[in-house]
């Protein structure tokens, strides 16, 4: 049988971890929690986050990081700006699908403990790896002519706001049809709420 490396058992800490918090919460989620869903001691648990504190920081630097990558590779793709905010929506989508966990983590423990991340995460430094792609992604649509030019902050809370509330209906069992039946109509609603008017 294969040996565990230690970037494995960490990443076992993080998909755990994960599923805990989105269920349970931040502060009702104890560290023997985690060790025990993970399958290891508590002091073994120690040798890869010394605080729960660190790993929430952890987690959402994860995530952050996760969207990065996949935005940045919509980025780097020759389509146009409309395309892009399809892709964009498909594949926040699939997440929600595939990893609800992750959307519930931002939604349950990062948004809503904010108190745990004052230290270490000011302002947007946890969540910069997605933010930074954001950033690229309008810049880019408006140097074509695609978007017209505002506050990112705006179009960012656009954007999201579209995105959240779809999520959020979905995971609350809301929407009458599945998630993905809604991705034209989102892409598009954000399209015209961000393309440069004629």
């Amino acid at each position: 049988m294969a040996r565990v490396t230690k970037q494995e058992r960490k990443q076992g800490i993080i998909t755990a971890a994960l599923q805990l918090f989105s269920e349970r919460g931040f502060y009702v989620t104890t560290i023997p929690d985690i060790a025990q869903k993970v399958g290891m001691s508590v002091g073994n648990f120690y040798n890869y986050f010394t605080s729960k504190d660190i790993l929430a920081k952890e987690l959402i630097l994860y995530i952050s990081e996760y969207l990065g990558d996949n935005i940045r590779q919509i980025n780097e793709k020759d389509i146009s700006t409309q395309e892009k905010i399809h892709a964009i929506v498909s594949m926040y989508f699939a997440m929600a699908e595939e990893k609800p966990e992750m959307i519930e983590y931002f939604l349950r423990v990062y948004l809503s403990n904010r108190e745990v991340f004052g230290d270490g995460c000011e302002g947007m430094i946890c969540v910069s790896p997605f933010v930074t792609e954001m950033m690229i992604f309008f810049d880019d649509g408006v140097a074509k002519g695609d978007l017209h030019n505002q506050d990112f902050f705006s179009a960012f809370g656009l954007f999201m706001g579209y995105l959240g509330g779809m999520v959020f209906l979905f995971g609350e069992k809301i929407l009458p049809e599945p998630l993905e039946n809604y991705k034209d109509s989102i892409s598009q609603n954000i399209y015209n709420a961000l393309k440069t008017r004629n």
